[in-house]
C-alpha cells in the first residue's frame, strides 16, 4: 500500500469516525468463513456497517478525529474490526446474540454518544442502553399518564368539580 492509498484510507477513516456517534471495537478473528458470512449478514439486517482495519491505520484516524477517544486506541492490539451504528446499543445487541452460537466477536471497546467502555465485560452495559426511539416513547408514556389520570378524574368524579377534586386527592 503507498503512501497515497494509506493517506486516502486514514481520511476515509477519519469521516466516518466524526461522522457516527456509535463505533464500536470488535475482535472477529478465528471465525470461519460461514460464521462471518452470518455475522456481516446480521450487521447488514441490523444497518450495522462492519469494516476490517488496520490498527495503525484507525488509530492515526482516531488522532487526526476531533473526538476524544480516551483509551480507545490502547485496544487497538490484534485483529481489529469497526462496527458502525445510529443506534447505540444495536452492535452489543447483535454481538450478544451472536455469541449464543459462537464465542466471538469478543468487544474490545466502544464510544457511545462520547462515552467510552473499554472490555467485553461492558457488554451487558451497552445491551441496556436505551435507543433514542425507546427513551421517547417512555417519555411520552410518563407525560400521557397524568392525562389520564384527569381524564378518569372526570369520568369517575360524575363531572362536578368536587367529585372530580375527591377522586383525584385519593390517588
Amino acid at each position: 500500500m503507498t503512501r497515497e492509498e494509506k493517506a486516502t484510507v486514514i481520511q476515509d477513516l477519519t469521516t466516518q469516525l466524526e461522522e457516527s456517534s456509535t463505533i464500536y471495537l470488535a475482535d472477529i478473528s478465528g471465525l470461519d468463513a460461514v460464521t462471518t458470512s452470518d455475522l456481516r449478514r446480521a450487521c447488514f439486517k441490523s444497518n450495522i456497517r462492519l469494516a476490517v482495519v488496520k490498527n495503525t491505520l484507525l488509530s492515526k484516524a482516531m488522532e487526526a478525529s476531533e473526538k476524544e477517544f480516551g483509551e480507545l486506541p490502547e485496544t487497538l492490539k490484534g485483529n481489529t474490526s469497526l462496527m458502525f451504528s445510529e443506534v447505540g446499543n444495536a452492535p452489543a445487541k447483535l454481538i450478544k446474540n451472536f455469541r449464543k452460537k459462537s464465542d466471538k466477536p469478543l468487544l474490545k471497546g466502544a464510544f457511545v454518544e462520547e462515552a467510552i467502555y473499554i472490555g467485553d465485560e461492558n457488554l451487558d452495559a451497552l445491551v441496556s442502553i436505551k435507543s433514542k426511539e425507546e427513551m421517547i416513547g417512555e417519555i411520552i408514556g410518563l407525560l400521557q399518564s397524568p392525562a389520564k389520570n384527569v381524564i378518569s378524574g372526570l369520568k369517575s368524579g360524575g363531572g362536578k368539580l368536587a367529585g372530580i377534586l375527591k377522586t383525584l386527592s385519593e390517588r
